[in-house]
């Protein structure tokens, strides 16, 4: 080789004296679409291409030159390496030599290539580089251009050889560097398409034996590494800005130039030199910087050392792209569009770019780069959207919208000529089209202000009670998902939130309450199909008091405070003691499936407005409002980690936040059993606060002088409201018996007035139980009274039709020791006894004679009798001539095996705040 080079010198001429030749059978060794382009313009000149040497898979997805070649029959050979350490593998070799090329083409290789191969062919071997050489040797060429602030940009094919790009020259280009020029523009605008054309002319000069053969200069030569190395990517804030700038765009789009930003590790792109007056905006700290930055508008303004100004206009923060201008504030998920039918027809042609590039197939929640895509990917997709749909689109497009619906959203806007400028949470959207409402909800957990996959990879089928079919799967939170739930919230409560004036955390509540409002018959439907609660009543109480529960907290968010307490002074010194209400810190909260949105504002309002942060676990069993409330908090601007939602088993959700030892507080509504596994739970970690909303029995005692239409209609209520999958439900009835035969009369004949059916009906009564199990406990319960001996007066079954439906039912005849008279149903069974009116402290004592204590009624027009109930029954709500009637200022919360603490009303921040005295001698 040496002596070759000597003899040929300088002189332009074919390296080894070829004669006029066409059609050369040619071997492309390497792979991304550059190659691929290559390979189809070699055989459009008239090559045969009789070998593709290219990288593994990667998954299900294959290099682009493999699958061109595929497609064409050229035979494809997928090489994990072609050495081992400094040897050929003979085997690869042979393979390689089969396919009797006469010359080797490298449009792009990552791959070391043995020399055997290199030098086998007729006519040896060729390789684009993205450098003049003999400057910037390796494989970073590109980024070294733009970091070192070169001039000019350009590319050479060279003879490969034993050095590293050292080969003699066939042919050069080059291409001024624009002052905001970034890889990516370069690649795009020169590299990428006149490389592409240059091969295949360096090609036809081998084939015509004019390909010249120039070595390589000796001056200028420079070897840089490789990028790649993590060191090499951090900025260095120290050098003046015009290096800056080079560095930062010569790391973009990747690998990103890095630096620290609130502690966290940043890479900044699309840097700009800035102009303008500084703008208006929030100021932020960037490393070792001697001035702050300002996140405005149109993106992150840094000052430099020497005083020059750059504009970052994109950020990668934890391994999220975002616009700079959003930094520190809630992501958002694009503004859903109404395509045209022309533009309905782009989507399949949309789609069949994205398929031929990923190789897979295309979902409306295909994410480009999580299926595999790089850089060279983008430019491919850009380049397809321009050749098959006259649409010119940004990097930044495919960056900023990379889940296929997004991408196709932008699309269609940049077509239109507008942008997306209003931003949401990005999610995994399930869209369902049901109760004439287009429905759009996650799916995921919501970390962090994020939704996010389950470590775990576990899901749970969400299933409409009304049909029993499948609405979507959702993932379910592990233990490792709750730890790093409470780490993002522990993070907020330690920082913005706490930091935030109560005032505008009130603020930011009353926009929740708005959100909910604005969303509400939306949220209303998927609480029906979710829940099989009643539309109509979901309106009204599931999202109306969800709705009013958010404006009252919001209210006393900046109105907690402490007092100052008179004490015996230290004389002849005095004395000043004052009390503060502080906020817990981080509070688990695990809500029911009866009310699931309701629950989880009683509890997560109180919550907040005390100033804490939560980690909340809905129900497996009905989690889709507490999602969608999720994704509106973001709306609402709730800083990142104030609230996570993390839907998943009680078994390893639920235990995982009670054993917690960074969560403080724990706040659940379910069952006495479950509560009493939490009470254990908390002890046994760190001693943690506990609220209960547990089980009930509720007594609902009715004499003989109420007003009978109003103790019916009320009992009945009391009994089937919610389909009694209510927790303070009349569980017992207890009738004077001089009115009972035609109180029950009365009930009977209501009840078969109840229309039972689907739940959106806006004339149904009685929509389906929650979900099967609960169903066929139901089921084993009216068993269990009819074998005790109580009397069935209507229902006491399924109703024969799909989904989860139960007859109300109405049993007589109830005693004391009976199971149906102990225990919960938690669904919709009334039972009746019978008791004496002579003696109300025997029907008080019965009424007693229960573990539970949530909730209590009497109906009577003697204000003694009503009064005396009142303070003799053991229950932490009493109604007189009312039922179920709760609201947002009223405390509520039960005794005994019901429970303790309270939510709503005043009472109910005291469950989340506590109590500092402060005493001051002066």
């Amino acid at each position: 080789m040496f002596m070759l080079r000597k003899f040929i010198k300088n002189r332009p001429t074919s390296r080894f004296g070829l004669t006029n030749q066409r059609d050369l059978n040619v071997a492309i060794i390497g792979q991304s679409t550059f190659a691929a382009e290559v390979y189809k313009l070699l055989i459009k000149n008239g090559h045969r291409v009789v070998g593709v040497f290219t990288i593994l898979d990667k998954g299900n997805r294959q290099d682009p030159l493999a699958a061109i070649a595929s497609e064409n029959s050229t035979p494809v050979f997928k090489i994990k390496s072609w050495r081992k350490g400094e040897q050929a593998l003979p085997e690869i070799v042979a393979q390689y030599k089969q396919v009797d090329a006469e010359l080797n083409v490298l449009p792009f290789c990552s791959q070391f290539i043995p020399m055997e191969v290199i030098e086998h062919p007729k006519h040896k071997s060729i390789c684009y580089h993205p450098s003049i050489l003999p400057k910037h040797r390796g494989v970073s060429a590109i980024n070294w251009t733009l970091i070192n602030g070169d001039k000019e940009a350009g590319f050479s094919i060279f003879w490969a050889d034993d050095g590293l790009d050292t080969g003699p020259i066939l042919s050069q280009k080059s291409c001024p560097v624009l002052p905001d020029d970034t890889v990516d523009s370069v690649y795009n605008r020169f590299l990428y398409p006149e490389g592409i054309k240059s091969m295949a002319e360096a090609v036809d000069m081998v084939a015509n034996g004019t390909a010249p053969v120039i070595p390589q200069s000796t001056e200028g030569v420079s070897f840089e590494p490789s990028v790649r190395k993590k060191s090499l990517q951090k900025i260095d804030w120290n050098k003046n800005g015009k290096d800056i700038h080079n560095f930062i765009r010569g790391l973009d789009s990747s690998p990103g130039a890095w630096t620290i930003i609130d502690n966290t590790e940043v890479k900044l792109y699309k840097s700009a030199i800035w102009s303008n007056d500084t703008p208006t905006g929030d100021l932020i700290t960037v490393d070792t910087l001697q001035n702050p930055a300002v996140v405005h508008d149109n993106g992150l303004l840094i000052t430099c050392n020497d005083g020059l100004k750059l504009n970052i206009n994109r950020l990668s923060v934890d391994g999220k792209m975002m616009a700079a201008s959003m930094y520190g504030k809630a992501d958002t998920i694009q503004e859903t569009i109404e395509f045209t039918a022309e533009e309905k027809a782009l989507i399949p042609i949309v789609e069949t770019i994205w398929k031929n590039i990923l190789n897979m197939g295309i979902e409306n929640n295909t994410h480009f780069f999580q299926s595999g895509a790089g850089s060279m990917d983008v430019v491919r997709l850009i380049e397809e959207i321009k050749d098959k749909l006259k649409l010119t689109i940004k990097n930044d497009d495919v960056f900023m919208s990379p889940i296929f619906s997004d991408f196709c959203n932008t699309l269609i806007k940049r077509s239109r000529g507008t942008s997306d400028e209003k931003k949401h949470v990005e999610y995994d959207p399930v869209v369902i089209e049901v109760n004439n409402m287009k429905l759009q909800f996650a799916k995921q957990l919501f970390i962090n202000g994020q939704f996010i996959d389950s470590e775990s990879g576990n899901t749970v089928e969400c299933i409409n009670p009304a049909d029993e079919s499948v609405i979507c799967s959702i993932q379910c939170a592990s233990e490792v998902d709750v730890n790093q739930a409470v780490n993002a919230a522990s993070k907020a409560f330690e920082g913005e939130w706490t930091e935030m004036s109560p005032r505008d955390r009130g603020a930011i509540m009353y926009k929740i309450a708005d959100l909910l409002d604005k969303h509400r018959e939306e949220l209303a439907t998927i609480e029906s199909i979710d829940s099989g609660a009643v539309y109509t009543l979901a309106l009204k109480t599931h999202i109306g008091m969800s709705i009013d529960v958010w404006k009252y907290f919001a209210g006393w968010a900046d109105k907690i405070h402490g007092q100052t307490v008179p004490i015996s002074h230290a004389r002849p010194n005095r004395n000043l003691t004052f009390t503060k209400k502080e906020p817990i810190g981080v509070c688990g909260i695990i809500t029911p499936w009866n009310y699931p949105l309701m629950m989880l504002s009683w509890k997560m309002a109180a919550c907040l407005a005390a100033g804490n942060t939560v980690v909340l676990k809905p129900t497996e069993m009905s989690p889709l409002t507490a999602l969608k409330f999720a994704e509106l908090s973001v709306e609402a601007g709730f800083p990142s980690g104030v609230i996570n939602i993390l839907p998943g088993l009680g078994t390893v959700t639920g235990r995982a936040i009670a054993e917690h030892p960074d969560i403080r507080k724990v706040g659940f509504t379910g069952s006495t059993a479950t509560g009493h596994m939490i009470m254990k739970a908390s002890s046994e970690s760190n001693l943690k606060k506990v609220s209960l909303e547990l089980g009930g029995k509720s007594p609902l005692i009715i004499f003989d002088d109420c007003d009978l239409e109003k103790s019916v209609r009320m009992s009945m209520g009391g009994v089937f409201f919610n389909k009694g999958e209510n927790c303070i439900a009349a569980g017992r009835v207890f009738v004077e018996s001089s009115i009972h035969d035609k109180f029950v009369d009365k009930v009977v004949e209501e009840v078969k007035k109840i229309k039972i059916g689907n739940p959106l009906e806006r004339d149904t009564h009685h929509g389906p139980q929650n979900h099967k199990t609960h169903l066929e406990k139901l089921l084993n319960y009216c068993q269990k009274a009819n074998n005790e001996g109580a009397e069935l007066k209507i229902g006491g079954k399924r109703v024969d039709r799909p989904g989860y439906y139960f007859e109300p039912t109405v049993y007589t005849g109830v005693e004391d020791h009976m199971f149906i008279a102990q225990e919960e149903s938690f669904g919709p069974i009334m039972a009746i006894s019978k008791f004496s009116g002579s003696n109300l402290d025997a029907v008080i004592k019965r009424a007693n004679s229960t573990e539970y204590g949530l909730s209590s009624g009497i109906f009577t027009k003697d204000i003694s009798k009503a009064l005396r109930f009142a303070e003799k029954i053991d229950a932490g709500t009493v109604f007189i001539n009312t039922y179920n009637k709760t609201d947002v200022a009223a405390p509520f919360g039960g005794f005994k095996k019901s429970g303790f603490g309270k939510d709503l009303g005043e009472e109910a921040l005291n469950e989340y705040l506590k109590t500092k005295c402060i005493t001051v001698e002066y």
